[in-house]
């Protein structure tokens, strides 16, 4: 199975069921199908037919990240951002990191490879993954992410974001 909406059945928390848990709380987005994007290269290759024009928007990649004790974290950071993981690990006092695997990301996120969100959270915090974000995304005003499938981002203001994670629980981390 591939991580597009045609499998969001499978998931612990389908890609409708976000929205429409999104639509209940009162949280905005605008919503956007597209055909599977993977990588960073392939969301760049489409984001001028999302983006608004002129919008101060963050473009993000997610990293699902395990250490030694088989800790659990998501690091959102701003597309473009170099990551050096041996860094990461020592900035963030846990040591050696690395990738999780595609069953441990859906075991703790409730999602496939290539639809990794902090989104995701919606699962992760009763898992308990850490999430640490870019600082860049406080700055910015919108933020584009997957709503756990890769066949659709949703561009989300900052505050509703900030609001989604206050909903369920999840405290965030800021990374410079």
């Amino acid at each position: 199975m591939d991580a597009s909406s045609i499998y969001q059945d499978t998931l612990p928390v389908s890609s409708d069921a976000l929205l429409a848990q999104l639509d209940d709380w009162g949280l905005r987005y605008r919503l956007h199908e597209h055909p599977p994007l993977r990588t960073v290269e392939d969301s760049k290759a489409i984001e001028d037919r999302l983006m608004q024009p002129g919008e101060n928007a963050l473009r993000i990649k997610n990293l699902y990240l395990r250490d030694k004790k088989k800790r659990s974290y998501l690091v959102t950071l701003e597309q473009d951002r170099d990551i050096d993981l041996k860094a990461l690990g020592a900035r963030l006092g846990v040591g050696n990191l690395s990738f999780g695997s595609a069953d441990r990301l859906m075991e703790n996120l409730g999602i496939r490879p290539g639809a990794v969100s902090p989104l995701a959270m919606i699962t992760g915090v009763r898992q308990d993954v850490r999430f640490f974000i870019d600082t860049a995304a406080q700055r910015a005003e919108a933020i584009y992410m997957h709503p756990l499938v890769n066949d659709r981002t949703i561009a989300m203001a900052r505050a509703d974001f900030l609001s989604f994670l206050d909903h369920i629980g999840c405290a965030v981390t800021w990374l410079d």
